[in-house]
């Protein structure tokens, strides 16, 4: 019968500072894995698993919404529909390229680095398809032809390009500077972000003042706003993993509770046990030794706890 071992899991204190999260306590992959590792830890329960597959699913949404639309639209010969088919096409790039770094970022830090340069660069280019789609189809009557409409997608791309290089600077000094780094990273998506909307927020305006009669594509255009606002300030506010350490690593407390139990049986731990070390240092954790049987339960209650 064949049978699959799967990753072992870490705590944030086994791994190196760049690959730790604030507020994550748990669920850390080996930083030195092998490829077919980073794989199989996508079948099991990570502090990455969740981000894994609400990048991955969505792609073949948006692939099965593109074949749709392949089928009712003129994409080759038709020039109106050509900004609507770049967009379909980043649309599924972006969130595969994503589920992709997440998979494979803990390979080495070498790795890490390449993999959310190809991730801030997939969403930059996903940006420049909102540019190119909301320059042909959602700029204001007014705004036609004007200077802003004839360089709309040209500013875009030195913003999808500045924005993409100052994100990938951001994580050379994340150590040493990490408040700078979470500045300049959000504001490497919050810039292209706004000037891509800038014509959808004054057609939004416009519509509240009564210029414009609602419709269908307004609601959807307001909850599509409202999101992305929540997604920046969940982003870059950490929360609620910030406000609860250790009680979001994976989404709910089930293995809060178990690390919980194991620490309540660490404390009658005596001197002369096996001690629990670092994976990469082989040095003393918290500074509490294990007796070797407790040391190997507490390996098999992760393995365990990662199914839940």
């Amino acid at each position: 019968m064949l049978s699959v071992r799967l990753p072992q899991l870490f705590d944030i204190h086994q791994v190196p500072k760049v690959f730790r999260e604030d507020g994550i306590m748990s669920g850390y992959r080996h930083p030195r894995s092998s490829a077919l590792d980073c794989i199989l830890s996508s079948f099991q329960m990570t502090n990455e698993t969740v981000n894994i597959w609400t990048h991955f699913l969505p792609t073949w949404y948006f692939l099965w919404r593109f074949s749709m639309l392949c089928s009712t639209l003129d994409f080759l010969t038709e020039s109106y529909t050509w900004p609507l088919l770049v967009y379909l096409l980043l649309i599924c790039l972006y969130p595969f390229t994503s589920s992709c770094a997440h998979i494979f970022s803990t390979m080495s830090d070498e790795a890490r680095h390449i993999c959310y340069f190809f991730d801030y660069g997939a969403l930059s280019l996903y940006s420049l398809g909102c540019a190119i789609t909301y320059g042909s189809y959602v700029m204001p009557d007014c705004w036609v032809n004007s200077w802003l409409h004839q360089h709309f997608v040209t500013i875009a791309i030195g913003n999808s390009l500045f924005c993409t290089s100052m994100s990938c600077y951001s994580r050379f000094v994340e150590l040493q500077f990490p408040h700078k780094s979470k500045i300049l990273r959000t504001a490497a998506f919050v810039v292209p972000f706004l000037f891509d909307s800038f014509p959808l927020f004054y057609r939004l305006l416009s519509c509240c003042w009564g210029s414009c009669s609602p419709s269908e594509a307004l609601a959807s255009h307001s909850y599509h706003l409202l999101f992305a606002f929540l997604t920046c300030f969940l982003f870059a506010s950490h929360l609620p993993e910030r406000l609860a350490p250790g009680r979001f690593d994976y989404i709910g407390p089930i293995r809060v509770l178990l690390l919980q139990d194991v620490q309540i049986d660490g404390r009658v731990l005596d001197e002369g046990y096996e001690p629990a070390v670092d994976v990469l240092d082989d040095e003393p954790l918290l500074r509490f030794s294990l007796p070797a049987a407790l040391h190997e339960e507490m390996h098999f209650l992760r393995a365990g706890s990662s199914w839940l």
